[in-house]
């Protein structure tokens, strides 16, 4: 398959914005978990066995905004932390990497959450999560910034949210207002099953906003996982299965391979970018920043399929730069480094 070169219309990619006001045209609400991520200092071992741990910013929906950002784009985020060291640290590094915190919430009697996650030397991840509860799940309805909701032009989720209540209301009273408001409606479940009651709790949750969404981004395991056991590789699977008829674009993350899409007019794949890999936290959230960054640019994007391509390919690369260096937030990379490496690859 040829490589494909990014258009001058992503080469140019740039979002108007002053200061601090943004746009209905521009603006991704991301909603959702923000935590702080202790990983250890070694790779190849497990928690237990870890000497020491490092801390670091986490929370997919957080990621994605800070992805976006970090693009050049307008993002914001909405969740809650604890009035706490920890809260006030992930406050910092959102708004010092430009992205709207006016809808984060503190919560005075419920600590920031916490997880601690490794790469064993198996190649599987292992998490354990401190949150009994953690002040990401106590966001009330009250305290949702509704104003902030109706700007957004894609309003973004994950599924983590709608494990406990008060969160899970919360998090449907936001959907249903970007829904009025005309806001395209993005959705990337994370799976993470040590946080649900069940695997049959698991599937209920995630697929209970299933049909909310106009774009919905998942892995080949997490296909597996909601079929319970279907090829992930099989496009009539995806079709008829995960492939619901409000669904504007359906795309299928597959690591270094690159990734799958589906819309109601064509399919595809478009192949990934090779890179030497240090750390594979956040690189499914900045495929998913990136390409929101380029609908929030041209919203019907998912309508031209050459245009689509560029996009997924441009959000294959901003997935592999982040592999290359440790961490999720420190690794986003600049839509410059994102351009360098595409163009390094569209030359081959």
């Amino acid at each position: 398959m040829a490589k494909n070169p990014i258009s001058d219309d992503f080469k140019n990619l740039s979002l108007n914005i002053n200061g601090d006001s943004v746009t209905k045209g521009s603006l991704v609400v991301c909603f959702g978990e923000m935590l702080i991520d202790f990983v250890p200092t070694v790779g190849g071992v497990s928690l237990a066995d870890a000497p020491a741990f490092k801390k670091g910013a986490g929370g997919a929906p957080a990621n994605v905004a800070v992805c976006i950002a970090k693009l050049g784009g307008s993002s914001a985020f909405i969740g809650k932390v604890g009035e706490d060291e920890f809260g006030r640290m992930l406050a910092d590094i959102l708004k010092n990497n430009n992205v709207d915190n006016s809808g984060l919430r503190f919560d005075p009697s419920a600590r920031t959450a916490l997880a601690f996650v490794t790469l064993r030397a198996d190649g599987e991840r292992e998490f354990m999560f401190y949150r009994n509860p953690s002040a990401d799940m106590l966001l009330h309805e009250s305290e949702l910034d509704v104003n902030l909701v109706k700007k957004a032009a894609i309003f973004h989720y994950g599924s983590i949210s709608l494990i406990e209540e008060p969160s899970k209301s919360t998090q449907l009273a936001a959907i249903e207002i970007a829904k009025k408001s005309g806001s395209l409606i993005s959705y990337d479940p994370n799976l993470r099953l040590p946080l649900w009651p069940s695997k049959e709790a698991a599937r209920k949750g995630i697929t209970s906003v299933w049909d909310r969404a106009d774009i919905i981004k998942i892995s080949s395991e997490e296909i597996s996982f909601l079929t319970e056991g279907d090829d992930p590789n099989d496009d009539n699977v995806v079709l008829t299965k995960l492939f619901h008829p409000n669904l504007r674009l359906l795309l299928v993350s597959e690591g270094k391979a690159g990734c799958r899409y589906y819309t109601k007019k064509f399919k595809g794949r478009v192949p990934g970018v090779k890179v030497k890999s240090v750390d594979t936290t956040g690189a499914g959230d900045a495929f998913t920043g990136a390409i929101l960054f380029c609908l929030a640019a041209c919203l019907n994007l998912y309508e031209d399929e050459d245009k689509l391509r560029e996009a997924l390919f441009f959000a294959n690369a901003c997935g592999a730069l982040t592999v290359t260096k440790n961490g999720a937030i420190p690794a986003l990379p600049t839509k410059e480094a994102v351009q360098q490496i595409v163009a390094e690859n569209s030359n081959e």
